[in-house]
């Protein structure tokens, strides 16, 4: 099996998005994608992994995650790590299309038949405009379907109703990136505190311990004031913190895990295993929350559940990023002894993931399993490449 061609399709469904196609001289096709600046991400792609892939015959996951590790920006989630990334996925993809086996198996096999999922309460249009995590780019639709973000922050208790109904019973709100623009992370006053804390306990009011709320703060706080929230936090016992403090900073979240009594998330942004190694020999983290996409793909991010799993720590692969990165995350969740929980965001696997995609592993109770299908087990719509709105670039042998 040689790779003849490397494609690339950005459309304006998710502007946000490449997604990656590998073409194989035996018809094969594998399927990548990347979130995030994806036209430097493209032309990445197509300027320096296509001279590096193109031609090479039968090339397994390992062998490209060395191959593809470049010089500079192999450690982070930057332009070469995505890129690297969304390939490393597509030949998982076609590993697993080769053999005729759903990649779950190749990673080992489910160790359970299904995950339970939480839903990350965001819209259809969140972050789809820059690759910047502030308010500007959330791109509430107050009257959009399954505009959670609007929900969350006016009609948190509804919501939480309505997402036990349809049998989730863990969500994950944002309430307090607002405060911290306001001062650029270094502290919270107390009417921005109460204001982000209301949210939670109007959730707790309504439904009381039957759904678990997780808090994210995307790495927006200085530790002085991350302390202040997560103590606030405490009474609500919130299922995890999430990014309280920018993963690079190892030694301030260890301070932070050792001073407040809540559990706390860390990973999306923490790369591949050296950028976790250090977090989880500090003790500081409860769950880790690796982006197979963002680590460079499946193989570098089944290496950092091993390494969690070491520490006696628990998985939650992270997903905003991509219908294809979303299907590999399944896989990992699934095969994977210390898999916790997978993130779902019901917004996006309702709107542009499924206007992209088919295939995609459906959420069933609460609960999640990949398909049976071979390889990652999904595909692009027919003609999605001659759609208008989609621009395609290819470069062959």
């Amino acid at each position: 099996m040689k790779i003849t061609a490397i494609e690339t399709l950005r459309t304006d469904i998710q502007p946000n998005l490449v997604l990656l196609r590998l073409h194989t001289d035996e018809g094969l096709v594998g399927l990548g994608d990347a979130f995030y600046a994806p036209a430097p991400v493209e032309s990445y792609l197509h300027e320096t992994i296509a001279e590096v892939l193109l031609g090479v015959s039968d090339p397994t996951p390992e062998w490209t995650a060395r191959v593809l590790t470049p010089y500079v920006g192999y450690q982070g989630g930057g332009v070469e790590t995505r890129a690297k990334g969304a390939v490393d996925l597509a030949i998982w993809d076609l590993t697993g299309k080769r053999a005729g086996l759903p990649v779950v198996d190749l990673l080992g096999g489910a160790v359970r038949d299904r995950i339970p999922v939480y839903n990350t309460c965001a819209g259809p249009g969140y972050v789809s405009t820059t690759s910047r995590q502030e308010s500007a780019n959330w791109g509430i639709a107050a009257d959009g379907r399954f505009e959670d973000l609007d929900a969350f922050l006016h009609r948190p208790a509804e919501l939480a109703e309505e997402l036990l109904a349809d049998g989730i019973n863990a969500m994950k709100i944002w309430p307090f990136d607002l405060a911290a623009e306001a001062t650029g992370g270094t502290d919270i006053s107390q009417q921005s505190l109460d204001e982000a804390i209301a949210v939670v306990a109007a959730i707790r009011d309504a439904v009381g311990l039957q759904i678990r709320i997780m808090i994210e703060l995307h790495g927006l706080w200085y530790r002085p004031a991350a302390e202040k929230i997560c103590a606030a936090l405490t009474p609500y016992q919130p299922f995890w913190v999430e990014d309280p403090i920018r993963a690079d900073g190892a030694d301030a979240l260890a301070r932070l895990a050792a001073a407040v009594d809540v559990p706390i998330a860390v990973g999306e942004t923490a790369g591949g295993r050296r950028g976790f190694l250090p977090l989880l020999q500090s003790g500081a983290l409860d769950v880790v929350t690796v982006d197979p996409q963002w680590a460079g793909g499946l193989t570098e991010a089944r290496k950092v559940a091993s390494l969690a799993d070491t520490f006696g720590v628990p998985i939650a692969p992270h997903d905003c990023t991509g219908p294809v990165s979303f299907a590999a995350c399944v896989h990992l969740v699934a095969s994977q002894p210390n898999g916790l929980v997978q993130e779902t965001v019901r917004a996006f696997l309702n709107t542009w993931y499924g206007a992209l995609v088919e295939g995609l592993p459906q959420i069933t109770d609460g609960h999640i399993a990949p398909t049976r299908a071979p390889g990652l087990g999904i595909d692009l719509v027919p003609d999605l490449a001659d759609r208008p709105g989609v621009t395609r670039r290819e470069t062959t042998l």
